[in-house]
């Protein structure tokens, strides 16, 4: 992973000094609440329902296990003894002190961590696919890309007051597991017509109020050109995006109103002038001057390579364990490990889904247990997922079983990942000041229906995504069964959706109806599987039936009888 140089680590420091100095002068009451604002988000402090919430970036959901353990030590010291995961591969402390504050970033400038840029109008966290470089079908790993990406957006002078706030996710798996449609930019690893590398960049991407799927800005832009590209995107952006109203300030709503082809043509031109500013200035009139510096060489790809290299993997051959030996390790084997490129290894999921447990929680307890289990099977190294989980992305089969049983005894081992009850779950009610309705307790009155895994195994492959409010921070516009809170006269009620999906298929789903009481949620869900199960054809996901058979039979069978509440 990357490693911070003494120039990264100053400006770090530097960072946690000045807040130091701001978070003291705001309350001895020589900074007032607004001026402080831009302060804090720029810091990633927020102020919830019930205490502050630091949000901590983790870049690209990459974690050294010596970083979990800082993790776990503030979650211990600072916060009630635990984090919550969140789908941008971040970590958020939901009831640290605004006076600590300071100190907890000073623990993680001493562990290579920050909180710098996890929220304001700005470039956000870089996310990607928790399998990269592990993955057997890659094009190439994009973590090296994040990284360049990442220190280009870090106090970029131009972009610390966009619109609005900014994020991309780079992928170089065809399957997208890092939602890159549904990104500001997204930027896909692909090959050119002679079989150079290079990526296909897309924008106009999100979600909220006004879900949008991104589209192709370039289909094929040449490596060195990267960030020269992100540069003519977001200088469009930044000088024609709308700060007149904060839910239309979005690049989506610009590319929306724009057009996609008039979009890439502004894009193109700017990026003309970036590239070659005195041919371009001549032929537009235009003396704005460009930068050179943002073609990346040879020389920076493979310094970037150099820390993302492949562990020493051992000489081993595929051989699985006797899964038959135990049912309840056949059955996580099968659900919580997935291939590794390399013959012999695993990829291992951690389930942060255990039923009653909030989604994407994990204890100080755990977090210092999942640290050792890293340095002992992982090569010290732990992945955050987009989908609220965690990984170890090298695991030799021949340890799997034990690694299972140490799983287990943490309460980490549900074998449920890419099932009905992995979901993905923002904190609602519980916590946010802006949540119209609870989400944690939906998930667990979900989670009490449908307790029978063989069930539960029967459905196969099956997203369900929740937000307690319009900002979406649950997905729950692309969830193949999306749950969203509405308030209705101070009451909780939810609008489920279905056919939507975050992967390279993305899609968004179709609102199926009026919305249902909190209590019904889970039967109405059990109404709308009824469908799936009887019309289905061979091999055939809930998506795919969804997509086949149109929203119609699916709105019939909830609204026929109404769902006692």
């Amino acid at each position: 992973m990357y490693q911070y140089n003494a120039i990264d680590q100053r400006l770090v420091d530097e960072r946690v000094a000045q807040f130091r100095d701001q978070t003291r002068r705001f309350l001895d009451g020589r900074l007032s609440e607004e001026e402080f604002r831009h302060l804090r988000l720029r810091n990633g402090l927020y102020i919830q329902t019930h205490a502050p919430m630091l949000r901590v970036a983790i870049p690209y959901g990459l974690l050294s296990a010596r970083q979990l353990r800082a993790l776990a030590h503030i979650a211990r010291v600072y916060d009630r003894g635990y984090g919550h995961f969140t789908t941008r591969q971040n970590i958020q402390y939901n009831w640290p002190k605004l006076e600590e504050v300071p100190d907890i970033l000073a623990e993680l400038a001493a562990v290579e961590m920050h909180a710098i840029q996890t929220s304001g109008n700005c470039i956000r966290n870089t996310t990607s696919d928790h399998l990269a470089g592990v993955t057997p079908n890659e094009l190439e790993d994009p973590r090296p890309w994040c990284e360049i990406i990442r220190q280009w957006s870090s106090f970029h002078p131009e972009f610390t007051y966009l619109p609005r706030k900014f994020k991309i996710a780079v992928t170089g798996a065809p399957q997208d597991r890092a939602a890159t449609l549904v990104h500001d930019i997204g930027v896909h690893i692909v090959r050119g017509p002679c079989g150079e590398p290079g990526f296909e960049i897309l924008a106009g991407g999100g979600l909220g109020r006004t879900p949008i799927i991104g589209q192709v800005v370039r289909a094929f832009l040449p490596r060195e050109h990267l960030l020269s590209y992100l540069e003519a995107i977001l200088r469009v952006y930044n000088l024609e995006g709308r700060r007149d109203n904060l839910t239309k300030a979005r690049i989506k709503i610009l590319v929306r109103s724009l057009g996609i082809d008039e979009f890439t043509r502004r894009v193109e031109r700017e990026w003309a002038l970036i590239c070659d500013p005195q041919t371009a200035s001549a032929k537009s009139g235009d003396s704005k001057s460009g930068d050179s510096s943002l073609r990346i060489d040879e020389a920076m790809i493979a310094r970037m390579r150099d820390f993302f290299k492949a562990p020493a993997y051992r000489p081993l051959h595929d051989s699985e364990p006797a899964v038959n030996q135990v049912t309840a390790f056949r059955a996580w084997y099968r659900y919580n490990t997935v291939a590794h490129k390399i013959a012999g290894y695993r990829a291992v999921y951690l389930s942060l889904k255990k039923p009653h447990i909030a989604p994407g929680d994990a204890t100080a307890d755990q977090m210092e247990a999942i640290a050792n289990l890293a340095d002992r099977y992982s090569f010290g190294e732990v992945r955050v997922t987009h989908t609220q989980n965690l990984l170890l992305a090298d695991v030799e089969q021949q340890d799997t079983l034990e690694l299972w049983r140490a799983l287990d005894a943490l309460g980490l081992a549900t074998p449920n990942i890419g099932t009905l009850t992995d979901m993905i779950c923002c904190p609602g009610l519980d916590f946010c000041s802006l949540a119209n309705a609870g989400s944690i307790d939906v998930a667990h009155q979900i989670n009490e229906r449908f307790d029978d895994y063989d069930y539960i195994y029967d459905l196969g492959e099956l997203d369900i995504k929740m937000s307690g409010c319009m900002n979406a921070c649950g997905h729950h516009h692309v969830g193949n069964i999306g749950i969203l809170g509405v308030d209705k006269g101070g009451q909780e009620w939810y609008q489920i959706t279905i056919g939507g999906s975050a992967g390279a298929d993305a899609s968004l789903g179709t609102v199926i109806g009026p919305s249902v009481a909190k209590a019904a949620v889970p039967e109405t869900i059990a109404q709308l599987l009824s469908v799936y199960i009887e019309q289905r054809q061979a091999d055939e996901r809930f998506l795919d039936t969804v997509r086949r058979l149109g929203v119609k039979p699916f709105k019939e069978r909830v609204y026929a009888t109404p769902i006692a509440a």
